[in-house]
């Protein structure tokens, strides 16, 4: 692992994820395995998206549709029980910098929220967040108490003392370092113009204070061959991502497929569906071909192939997980 932990984040680590939660992230993504790989389950609805705008109820039975498959469970309930426990405090990371129409969509945050609360764990326990107040309210998200859970933002409540990732030291927001123990990640689905591809994984750019220092340089992209790289895959090797993970749901309705991660109504289609995996680097995988098979039919050069999402595979270089359909078993809810 590269990085070092400063003092608070190691004391939130260690006091706030505990041996037991850190026990059943590992036991959900072992779970996950089938002959040797990585899972990743997807769901799409024809209905799932009407007008281009995403139906809560379709959405909601999807979400739930692919924790089951994932989870091997016949129930929403026993499928969330696998990822989170009573007495876990959860934080469900989202995505919402660039506005609606390139954030994670609302009603697939209430539906995870739905699934967390059907695992039994308390409304007080549970945390919606993102960098800004004013990044979630221009993405539709009301901020403060709703039916009991915190939807919030860091606003500069971040660790005193920066962890070091490649050349970056990022002070990562205490939320994640101090207040969780476990971490749900639902990211939005969508091209980026410096790393390629943003989900899960640079979904936690949002996670600490200095975002923009991470996005290299032209140095780095002449080293490197890619913006944002390595320090993506370096920010998901650190073990405060990695500990506390327990699942990621990713938000794949209506993506970006060129010129991302901004909003961008001529390069948004309809792919009408919903993600599931523990693994960051199969999901993104997954999701970069998804991209890539939209690209061919706008006539655009693939991402994989122009190798503008080299973080992808950087990160399977250092053993997070495989970009490699040959190692990945993708399957449909």
């Amino acid at each position: 692992m590269s990085g070092r932990l400063g003092r608070r984040e190691f004391i939130g680590r260690t006091v706030a994820t505990g041996v037991g939660a850190a026990v059943l992230g590992q036991k959900a993504a072992t779970a996950q395995a089938a002959g040797g790989k990585a899972v990743v389950v997807r769901a799409v609805r024809d209905n799932a998206v009407v007008d281009s705008k995403p139906d809560p109820k379709v959405v909601s039975e999807m979400v739930h549709a692919v924790v089951m498959k994932l989870s091997g469970k016949s129930s929403p309930a026993d499928a969330w029980k696998c990822y989170v426990k009573p007495d876990d405090v959860v934080a469900v990371k989202i995505n919402c910098l660039f506005g609606k129409g390139a954030c994670t969509h609302p009603c697939v945050t209430s539906a995870v929220v739905e699934g967390i609360r059907m695992a039994g764990v308390p409304a007080d326990k549970i945390i919606v967040w993102d960098r800004t107040t004013k990044d979630l309210e221009k993405c539709g998200y009301q901020v403060g108490k709703i039916d009991g859970v915190a939807y919030t933002a860091v606003d500069g409540d971040w660790e005193e003392e920066p962890t070091r990732f490649h050349t970056c030291d990022g002070r990562f927001a205490k939320i994640l370092t101090q207040k969780c123990t476990a971490l749900v990640n639902v990211p939005v689905l969508k091209t980026h113009s410096l790393a390629g591809i943003t989900f899960s994984m640079k979904n936690h750019f949002g996670s600490f204070h200095n975002a923009g220092a991470a996005h290299g340089d032209k140095k780095d992209r002449k080293v490197h061959g890619g913006m944002c790289d390595p320090f993506i895959a370096e920010l998901n090797s650190l073990d405060v991502i990695r500990n506390k993970t327990r699942l990621i749901v990713g938000d794949a309705l209506l993506p970006v497929a060129n010129k991302g991660p901004q909003a961008r109504p001529d390069a948004t289609y309809p792919e009408k569906a919903i993600l599931a995996a523990v693994n960051p680097v199969a999901i993104d995988y997954v999701g970069l071909k998804m991209l890539d098979a939209q690209r061919k039919k706008m006539g655009l050069e693939g991402l994989e192939e122009s190798g503008s999402a080299k973080c992808v595979f950087t990160a399977a270089e250092k053993g997070l997980g495989p970009a490699d359909m040959s190692k990945i078993e993708l399957v449909t809810a």
